[in-house]
């Protein structure tokens, strides 16, 4: 690459990455995105989701000597790691990261060229009102500077863009937005959510909003994407490009205007500091391959590496005037780490509905949305949770190739009528604590000689009594549902609840007004350095219950609009 010198430079290149790259292309200006993992080429060869079960090694089943050697320990441990997809999850052996032994955590990465929206679950739900003013309400965490009026025209922009399928449910938790054709519930949860809307003024089950296609819009067409198959191969790669990802969408509108310009297998070991200006120069990369260091110059940095990919940049981006990392001057740079967390599962039998089958492979499950923003008579914690959920023919009839049995007999077991169990998993809110902390590790390092990242987080009391709480809610539920034989499986108030399970980690840099006590302003522009930008996870200042990658998208778009009104006034 001869070119060293750009209006911009973005790190990373998954869900907020790509839009960035977006925005600014589209505005005009030379942008460098650089992604730390290879390259991966929309419908390449690395994309299997058009191969038959039988075509992949094993039969898509991991080999057993994964476990024995250590590889993807947490990945496996959440049960969807497949042969057909483990070239999208990041070798935790390769890519260690350090934790206290007792407070294990789960960093689920994605190093390749599109990051984790190749493998990411498309749940795409705004937040409400209440969900940015929680934090100034009950005093934890930093105040948001913005509100859910700021974001609003964005979250339409986003949302027509990418495509969501969804139903206006008119709901103040989960607000409504564009919508394309919403996906269908099975006739069980139609039972449940008839019966729930019947007994309750605040619960409600709503089919889930997907960014996957139903009905693409021409730009959608133009950009080489075709509605969702409902084959549910997502984490394969999808070669239709049924749902949104970077490389399905944002990566190819930057790329149509020639303004783009990609590099594959660097990895951003510092933002570069400039004394002299007082601001981001650029950064300094370190080759996968060669371990070689080179430099990069922009006017602008924009640095969407997921949450803690960023932390650690600004932690090791240590000079003269940020001894603690750049940006750092409040001391809170990997402060306030968040995540969501499932503390009850529970699963009951739908009776009544055994002449319905599954028909297809819908990409989304159905949701119920926090009923809990305001504290209720008699509860005793603050904030709230939701519950990802869906009704399915859970006692499978032999045609999975997971029974012994061939030919009539499994014929003959397939037509027998299959009961509908209900599965709903609890969503937490985590509160923003100070002391969930991510920092440089003192001594070990990575291979590229950068400091390990070292996560120190946990739930504390306040998730336990929500964790209690939900435990009676879902009973409740299933039973004024219509289900039977219900089973709840709830975490030991013992137990260690791995922070990462939902892979919606956050904070770390959080947007605030008080320079003091916060990393980023309310355009996710680094209160230290004017040309500095943190849009991923790391900017959110609570999690509220609700999956997040739309409001980083939101504020990904809504931020580089800002910063390039300043790259044309002249001032950055």
């Amino acid at each position: 690459m001869k070119q060293s010198e750009f209006d911009v430079i973005v790190v990373g290149s998954g869900i907020t990455g790509g839009w960035a790259a977006k925005e600014f292309c589209e505005k005009g200006f030379n942008t460098l995105v650089i992604e730390r993992g290879r390259n991966v080429e929309h419908r390449g060869p690395e994309y299997t989701d058009m191969l038959a079960p039988w075509q992949i090694e094993n039969r898509d089943l991991i080999p057993e000597s994964f476990s024995e050697e250590g590889r993807y320990p947490h990945i496996l441990g959440k049960g969807y790691l497949r042969n057909s997809t483990k070239q999208f999850f990041t070798d935790e052996k390769e890519h260690p990261i350090s934790y206290p032994e007792d407070k294990p955590f789960m960093w689920v990465r994605g190093y390749q060229l599109g990051g984790r929206s190749l493998t990411w679950g498309r749940q795409v739900l705004r937040w409400s009102k209440k969900d940015f003013e929680s934090n100034a309400k009950d005093g934890h965490g930093v105040p948001w500077p913005i509100g859910y009026d700021d974001l609003a025209p964005w979250y339409d922009y986003v949302e027509s863009f990418i495509g969501v399928s969804a139903n206006k449910d008119g709901l103040d938790a989960v607000p409504d937005g564009v919508f394309q054709k919403p996906w269908e519930m099975s006739a069980p949860e139609k039972h449940i959510a008839s019966n729930l809307a019947k007994h309750y003024d605040d619960r409600r089950l709503i089919v889930g909003r997907a960014a996957n296609l139903t009905e693409p819009t021409q730009e959608q067409l133009e950009l080489g994407r075709g509605p969702c198959q409902a084959r549910s191969y997502c984490k394969k790669g999808c070669s239709f490009g049924g749902y949104f990802s970077s490389l399905s969408a944002t990566l190819p509108a930057a790329k149509r205007t020639g303004k783009l310009t990609l590099v594959t297998d660097s990895i951003v070991a510092t933002v570069d500091y400039d004394e002299q200006s007082g601001k981001a120069s650029g950064v300094t990369v370190i080759d996968a391959h060669t371990k070689e260091k080179r430099s990069y110059k922009a006017r602008v940095v924009f640095l969407c590496a997921s949450a803690l990919g960023s932390i650690q940049i600004l932690l090791n981006s240590k000079s003269k005037s940020f001894p603690n990392g750049i940006a750092n001057s409040s001391g809170t740079v990997g402060r306030y780490i968040m995540d969501h967390y499932t503390g009850v599962i529970a699963d009951g039998e739908v009776p009544g509905f055994e002449d319905k089958y599954n028909y297809g492979r819908r990409p989304i499950a159905t949701y119920i949305p926090n009923y809990r923003h305001e504290q209720h008579p008699g509860t005793d914690f603050i904030r709230g949770y939701g519950y990802q959920a869906t009704a399915t023919q859970r006692k499978n009839t032999g045609t999975t190739a997971k029974r012994v049995g061939i030919g009539a007999e499994v014929k003959a077991q397939a037509r027998q009528p299959a009961p509908w169990r209900f599965l709903a998993l609890m969503y937490g809110e985590m509160l923003p604590y100070y002391d969930n902390v991510a920092s440089l590790h003192p001594t070990k390092t990575d291979q590229w000689g950068i400091p390990l990242l070292h996560i120190d987080a946990t739930i504390k009391e306040n998730e336990r009594k929500q964790i209690r709480q939900a435990t009676k809610d879902i009973k409740e539920m299933l039973e004024i549902g219509g289900c039977t034989d219900i089973n709840l499986r709830v975490v030991p108030e013992t137990e260690h609840i791995k922070i990462g399970d939902r892979i919606h980690e956050m904070g770390g840099a959080c947007m605030g007004d008080d320079p003091n006590t916060s990393v980023l302003n309310k355009w996710a522009q680094a209160h230290d350095v004017q040309n500095l930008f943190v849009t991923d996870g790391a900017c959110m200042s609570s999690c509220a219950t609700q999956n997040p990658s739309l409001t980083y998208m939101a504020i990904t778009a809504r931020s580089a609009n800002y910063a390039a009104k300043l790259l044309e006034s002249g001032e950055l």
